[in-house]
């Protein structure tokens, strides 16, 4: 029961996180999509790219030399 309630706790964060029109630099958002798998983390940096696609991105997001989106 406690992991279920820690899935949807976590989860909805960092769902709120990916979705955000406000900033892509907030700090526990960055934690917890650098830490989601491959294809989760993936789509999580392309929502982001969609919404913030003209600033740099964020920790987990990076490719190359820090400044391209993955």
């Amino acid at each position: 029961m406690v992991l279920i309630f820690a899935v949807v706790i976590f989860g909805y964060r960092w769902y709120s996180y990916v979705t955000n029109t406000e900033s892509p630099y907030n700090e526990v958002g960055i934690e917890l999509n650098s830490r989601m798998p491959g294809p989760i983390n993936k789509w999580g940096c392309d929502k982001l790219h969609q919404t913030f696609g003209n600033v740099l991105p964020p920790y987990g997001c990076q490719a190359g030399d820090g400044t391209q989106w993955l």
